[in-house]
């Protein structure tokens, strides 16, 4: 279908009773902020279809160089809301390594859709060994991997894969943090082994002969929470229709992704340099799916962007899940871990979530299932977690 259709046929109707004339946005106008990669569709889907326009929002999009460029705007008020790494807003709601402001989560913007890229050499070694700790020891030295943001998605991804396979990411591996844009540079002037960030510079690195993608994030934890709309949380209770009508705007732009043939038409806009600028095939390969021949022990799931609305709820849960994976690598103290429940409760605004799906006829998924990760170990989101025996349970942790 296309978006002229959609926007005349399965766009919101002009006959709602919920008109924007009823909520009329405290702010109108919001500067909105973004990484280069493919899982920033939302937002560019959102802007260049001018969606927020039904709920009387203008969106003006910033793309920044850095995930630390995101946090400090954040901080700062130069940015309203942003595009945001899931472990991003927890870490500074804690106040790991920076300033600590109560965050929000407003929703899940993607599930899925991360990779680990390594050099070919080392994927060479990996293939005929099989074995991930023997292929690092053919280095003859500590390998060099990079990530995105110290407490981000990626880190704790590519931590918890390592320690998966006998490795102390702590100890046996030396740990650098590059900008997801800068990965493939960093790569063609050697000294990294690997990297683990979002899409499309694992393609990039694939296709420019440099990197050989070896998991994908979907391997690691199926399903996994990834990029979150965020904000501070006074932004949420200063503004609160705004909030709602952003979360409305993006959960239509989510939903837009959804349909057949759109993804490959947002490939197009993202591959525009204001946006990713990046060839749109490699964009548009891996937003549909196709990872080559690589196999995993996972089904290799492609991201996802609203799967009935599934992909979007914020479980509170998947904010605790960070917040073992802090303790377990010694980023908090216990304390953390006592609170996270009541935390995560405060920092994912499931309420004007629920809300805000209520009103874009959304359905809301509120109930998490449970998956089992690279480990063989279950994170069960939909039970009670005892979180310090789900962390006094791994073999590999700091101590």
């Amino acid at each position: 279908m296309s978006t002229s259709s959609w926007l005349a046929s399965d766009g919101p109707s002009p006959d709602r009773q919920d008109r924007i004339s009823d909520n009329v946005p405290e702010k109108r106008h919001l500067r909105v902020g973004f990484v280069a990669l493919s899982d920033a569709a939302p937002l560019v889907v959102a802007k260049r279809l001018e969606l927020g326009h039904e709920h009387g929002l203008t969106l003006e999009l910033s793309r920044e160089a850095s995930w630390a460029a995101i946090r400090d705007k954040l901080l700062t008020g130069e940015l309203d809301a942003a595009h945001s790494l899931y472990g991003l807003v927890y870490g500074v709601q804690l106040g790991i390594g920076g300033p600590r402001e109560d965050m929000a989560v407003l929703m899940v913007l993607n599930r899925n859709g991360q990779a680990v890229t390594v050099t070919p050499s080392l994927a060479d070694a990996l293939a005929e060994t099989g074995d991930l700790r023997e292929a690092l020891a053919s280095l003859g030295r500590k390998p060099v991997f990079a990530q995105t943001f110290p407490t981000g998605t990626h880190a704790m991804f590519m931590n918890y894969w390592f320690a998966a396979q006998g490795i102390d990411p702590l100890r046996d591996i030396a740990s650098i943090v590059i900008p997801p844009a800068h990965m493939v540079a960093a790569m063609e002037e050697g000294g990294l082994d690997g990297f683990c960030c979002g899409e499309p510079w694992h393609a990039v690195a694939q296709a420019r002969g440099l990197g050989r993608t070896v998991a994908v994030s979907s391997d690691i934890w199926p399903n996994h929470p990834e990029k979150v709309l965020a904000s501070r949380r006074d932004f949420v209770t200063r503004y609160p229709k705004t909030a709602q009508a952003l979360v409305r705007t993006l959960l239509s732009a989510c939903r837009w992704l959804g349909m057949p043939g759109h993804r490959a038409e947002a490939a197009g806009w993202l591959a525009e340099p204001a946006w990713v600028g990046a060839p749109r095939d490699l964009i548009a390969a891996r937003l549909l799916g196709d990872f080559g021949r690589l196999s995993g022990r996972h089904a290799l799931l492609p991201v996802s962007f609203f799967d009935g609305g599934a992909a979007n709820y914020p479980h509170p849960s998947d904010g605790m899940w960070f917040v073992s994976q802090y303790r377990r690598w010694g980023m908090v103290g216990d304390d953390a871990v006592v609170h996270a429940a009541q935390m995560a409760a405060e920092v994912n605004q499931t309420d004007l979530f629920a809300a805000a799906a209520s009103a874009e006829a959304v359905p809301v998924v509120s109930a998490a299932t449970g998956e089992v990760l690279c480990d063989g170990r279950r994170w069960d989101a939909a039970s009670a977690v005892d979180l310090t025996a789900y962390i006094d349970g791994f073999a590999i942790r700091s101590r």
